[in-house]
C-alpha cells in the first residue's frame, strides 16, 4: 500500500472513530425518557371541557422543546381517556385501567386528573401507594385532601393515602369555597330561596351540600335538596313539582349540581319548558356545567341567562402570564374560552417545575416518590393563574373563582368572586 493509501484510510478510520465517539456522547447526555400522562373524560358531552385542557397540557410540553434537566431528560405526554361510549362519561372501569397501567409504566412521572372527584377516589389510592404523583386540574371535592363538617365523608381525606404519604396536589380550589361564592352570588342577585339538585355523584353531592350549608347561613330558604336521576328521558314531573314547592309557588333559583354528561342540559331545556326563562327562575350551576355544550344541547334561548361558577379568574382579572397563555392558545389551537384550560396548563408547569426541581437537588426524576415531594414542596410558583402555593394538603392557595353566564349563545365573564 503506497503512503498516500494509507494516509487516506487513517485519516477515514479516525473520523469514524471520532463520529462513533461523538454518538456514545450524544446517548450518554440522554440519560433517560419520562412521561406524563393526563387521565380526562375524551368521549361524550365533557370533550368541550376537557379537548382545550388536552391541548393546553400539549402546549406546556411543546414549550419545553421536549426536553427537561437541561436536556438530560426527554419528556412527552399521551392523554389518555377515562370515558366510554357506553356511558358518555368517565367510566370508573376505565379510570382504575388509566391508575394500574400508568404505574405499571417506570416511565410515567405524573398522573395528571382527574377531571371527575368520584373518579379520583378510584385512581388516587391505586397511584398512592406507587408513590406516583397525582396532579389535578379539575377536582373541586374538598375531601380528596380534607373533612369538611356536613360535606365530606367518614374517613376522608385518610383513607385515599394507603401508603401514609399524601401524592395529590390540584390546581382548583375546592367546593367548601365554591359552595359560599355562589350563594354569595345569589344575595348579590337578591335571591332568598332555591331548590337544590344533585346528580347523586361525589362531585355533584359534594357541591350541592356546600351551597346548601351556606345558603342557609346566608339566610336563604333551601327549599329543598334532592337527587335526580341522570338517565332519565326527561324531567318535566320534576319540573313541575318544583314550580310549586315554594309556598304554591316556584322558587327564585334552581342550583343544579351535577357534570354535564348526567343529562344537564335535558334539566335545563324541561325547566325552561315548564317554568319559563332563565330570567323568572334562575338556573344556577357549578364548574360541572360550565361547558359549550350546555349551550350546543340545550339550546341558545333556552340557555340564555344561565349562571356558572368556576374555580379560577375571569379573563378580564388575569395577569400578563394568564392573557399570555390564551393568547398563544389561541394562535396554536384556536380561542377558547374554557376555564379549565389554563388550570390545566399550570398542572402541566407543576408536573414540569417538580422535575426541574429534583435534578437541580442533585435527584433522578425517575424517581417517582422524589417527584412527588417536589410537587407538594411547590411555594410561590409564578404560573398562568397568578402567583400560587401547594398548602399542607395539597390544595391551591388562590381562593378565586369566577362567574360567567350565557347571553347571545356563549358564556361572558360575570366577574371574579371570593368566598
Amino acid at each position: 500500500m503506497n503512503k498516500r493509501w494509507f494516509a487516506l484510510l487513517s485519516l477515514l478510520v479516525f473520523a469514524s472513530l471520532i463520529l462513533t465517539a461523538c454518538g456514545s456522547v450524544k446517548s450518554a447526555e440522554v440519560k433517560g425518557a419520562l412521561k406524563i400522562v393526563s387521565s380526562l373524560p375524551m368521549t361524550g358531552d365533557s370533550l368541550t371541557q376537557t379537548q382545550p385542557m388536552a391541548n393546553a397540557m400539549q402546549m406546556r410540553i411543546d414549550q419545553t422543546g421536549g426536553t427537561v434537566c437541561n436536556g438530560a431528560y426527554t419528556i412527552s405526554y399521551e392523554p389518555w381517556d377515562d370515558a366510554s361510549a357506553t356511558l358518555g362519561k368517565w367510566d370508573a372501569t376505565l379510570e382504575i385501567e388509566n391508575a394500574n397501567r400508568a404505574v405499571a409504566d417506570p416511565s410515567i412521572v405524573a398522573y395528571l386528573g382527574t377531571f371527575n372527584s368520584g373518579a379520583a377516589k378510584l385512581s388516587l389510592p391505586i397511584l398512592n401507594q406507587a408513590n406516583l404523583a397525582m396532579i389535578s386540574p379539575a377536582n373541586t371535592y374538598p375531601g380528596l385532601t380534607h373533612a369538611v363538617s356536613g360535606v365530606t365523608e367518614a374517613g376522608e381525606p385518610e383513607k385515599y393515602y394507603p401508603s401514609g404519604i399524601r401524592n395529590y396536589v390540584r390546581i382548583a380550589a375546592t367546593d367548601d369555597l365554591q359552595g359560599p361564592v355562589a350563594v354569595n352570588f345569589m344575595v348579590s342577585q337578591g335571591i332568598k330561596s332555591v331548590y337544590i339538585l344533585d346528580d347523586q355523584e361525589v362531585y355533584g353531592k359534594g357541591i350541592g351540600d356546600a351551597v346548601n350549608q351556606a345558603a342557609k347561613i346566608a339566610g336563604i330558604t333551601v327549599i329543598a335538596q334532592e337527587g335526580f336521576d341522570p338517565k332519565a328521558s326527561d324531567y318535566r314531573a320534576l319540573m313541575t313539582k318544583i314550580s310549586t314547592s315554594n309556598n304554591g309557588g316556584a322558587p327564585e333559583a334552581i342550583f343544579l349540581a351535577a357534570i354535564i354528561g348526567n343529562n344537564a342540559a335535558q334539566v335545563l331545556k324541561d325547566k325552561v319548558s315548564v317554568m319559563g326563562d332563565n330570567n323568572k327562575v334562575k338556573f344556577i350551576g357549578p364548574d360541572g356545567i360550565f361547558t359549550a355544550s350546555l349551550i350546543s344541547v340545550a339550546g341558545a334561548d333556552v340557555a340564555e341567562g344561565v349562571f356558572v361558577t368556576n374555580p379560577g379568574l375571569a379573563l378580564k382579572d388575569l395577569g400578563k402570564a394568564g392573557k399570555k397563555f390564551y393568547a398563544d392558545y389561541a394562535v396554536k389551537y384556536g380561542d377558547t374560552k374554557e376555564p379549565y384550560a389554563i388550570m390545566s396548563y399550570d398542572a402541566m408547569s407543576a408536573a414540569i417545575k417538580a422535575i426541574e426541581d429534583v435534578c437541580a437537588a442533585g435527584g433522578s426524576p425517575t424517581n417517582r416518590a422524589a417527584v412527588t415531594r417536589a410537587a407538594f414542596a411547590i411555594k410561590q410558583f409564578d404560573g398562568a393563574l397568578g402567583i400560587w402555593s401547594f398548602n399542607e394538603n395539597g390544595d391551591i392557595t388562590l381562593p378565586y373563582f369566577l362567574v360567567a353566564q350565557v347571553q347571545k349563545g356563549a358564556f361572558v365573564d360575570f366577574g371574579t368572586f371570593t368566598p
